[in-house]
């Protein structure tokens, strides 16, 4: 791993998430299923992908974006984690909803995608979400060989290759963006 065109930041600067302490709890506790998972450190004010991939210079293809939507079915509310790289739209009202096979489907308030998943907005990865969870892979986005996402947190990016985001448990490669 690491033929990925980091930008300004470079491979030695993400480190083991064993040896870091720069992700969620939650994220650093599903870390030793992904052992290829590394971390590096970048400004917070920056975690936002467009500003994130223009200051360090990376391509918006390699970069994901975990969306947190909320379900209605029946009266019965669930959650899922839709993964899209950033310079995508997800198709939410189309592939999304019917694949979770709910009714309605909406983006979740803010709050109830923090109090959740223990993660920051802004930094929410699908490393580390409810083991119960849906988590929806675009399917290019899955064919990276390497991928920079969220961390749990806004002060950090985990590196990991696009295969192993399919790999996590409830995940699932689909053809998500809206074209």
């Amino acid at each position: 791993m690491h033929g990925m065109n980091l930008g300004t930041l470079a491979f030695h600067d993400f480190d083991p998430v064993a040896d870091a302490d720069l992700v969620a709890p939650s994220t650093a506790k599903a870390a030793s299923a992904v052992p290829e998972l590394r971390v590096a450190a970048i400004d917070p004010e920056l975690s936002d992908t467009d500003a994130f991939c223009e200051h360090y210079g990376i391509g918006l293809d390699v970069t994901g974006n975990c969306i947190i939507v909320e379900g209605r079915h029946a009266g019965v509310v669930s959650h899922a984690a839709v993964v899209v790289a950033g310079d995508a739209r997800a198709d939410i009202n189309g592939v999304v909803r019917r694949t979770l096979h709910v009714h309605k489907l909406s983006f979740a308030p803010m709050r109830t995608a923090v109090d959740l998943t223990g993660m920051e907005y802004g930094g929410i990865t699908p490393v580390g979400l409810p083991a119960d969870w849906p988590i929806l892979v675009d399917e290019r986005l899955a064919a990276q060989d390497e991928v920079l996402i969220g961390s749990g947190i806004r002060a950090s990016k985990i590196l990991l290759p696009g295969s192993s985001l399919v790999a996590l448990p409830g995940a699932v490669s689909l053809a998500l963006r809206r074209e």
